[in-house]
């Protein structure tokens, strides 16, 4: 049986992952500092928190729920008190490509983040339709990267994964500066500042007097069609009309080098700034 120490586990993030892990065979032993936390767990996972030094004794993997600010401090003080061949799972790509782990040779780094449920999905359960989140009812991907360690360890990490982010429809290995490329790059430097962006012109034409509802409605139903045809999710093509408005509208919009948004000098940048 592999134990699993996992580190903030009475965070929110935390508390997700002792719920799915109690539903696998790992030996969990939970570690929570805070009094909120302690209390969040015994309430909502049915578990007590015990000492860093218990839970790390016997530990063949060690999981970071804990903040990217605070995970190179954590880090430190946690890692030369691991026994060699010992597994540091880390839940982001951010402070391992920014440099905030320890070096040490004998134990494995391993990072892994979920892609949360897609836009377009076969959930037939409402509970699974309403998991936005993931890890919860609905189906996800995931992402992994072996950060160093011998390959056997890879098999390992990626059980870990597929336990903490249940239920997992596939999961995808890649490099960590890859991850680094995926979040923060494509999903928070550019969806999440063009969603930003979406709902900030609602907000307008909200502003120039159409009702809430009607612009929310009429926004998110073209967001559904025409993300369905420029996602391959369905074989489609849009009006001349509307290519003329991307044609004139995309240059208004965007900066001729937004690209360069994933320049590793900007990716690098970036995290620096989140850690």
């Amino acid at each position: 049986m592999t134990t699993v120490a996992l580190f903030g586990a009475g965070g929110k993030m935390g508390v997700r992952l002792s719920l799915n892990l109690a539903k696998t065979d790992f030996d969990v032993r939970h570690v929570e500092v805070s009094d909120v936390g302690k209390e969040r767990l015994k309430k909502e996972v049915g578990v007590e928190a015990v000492t860093p030094e218990a839970a790390i004794g016997a530990a063949d993997v060690v999981i970071l729920a804990v903040p990217d600010t605070v995970i190179g401090k954590v880090a430190q003080g946690l890692v030369p008190q691991l026994k060699p061949g010992t597994m540091v799972v880390i839940l982001d790509a951010a402070a391992p490509f920014a440099g905030h782990l320890p070096e040490r040779e004998d134990i494995t780094y391993f990072v892994t983040h979920p892609c949360h449920p897609p836009i377009f999905n076969d959930e037939n359960t409402e509970a699974g339709r309403k998991d936005y989140f993931g890890g919860v009812a609905a189906q996800q991907g995931v992402v992994n990267a072996l950060m160093q360690g011998p390959e056997e360890h890879y098999e390992i990490g990626e059980a870990i994964s597929r336990a903490i982010y249940a239920p997992v429809a596939r999961t995808y290995r890649v490099s960590v500066e890859q991850m680094a490329l995926l979040e923060p790059g494509l999903s928070e430097t550019v969806c999440a500042s063009l969603l930003v962006v979406m709902r900030e012109a609602m907000d307008e034409v909200v502003a120039r007097g159409v009702s809430y509802d009607c612009a929310r409605d009429f926004l998110l139903g073209h967001m559904n069609i025409l993300g369905a045809v420029i996602f391959d999710q369905i074989d489609g093509q849009f009006s001349d009309a509307c290519n003329k408005a991307i044609e004139f509208g995309k240059p208004a919009l965007m900066r001729d080098d937004w690209k360069d948004v994933f320049k590793p000098e900007e990716i690098e940048a970036s995290i620096h700034r989140i850690t």
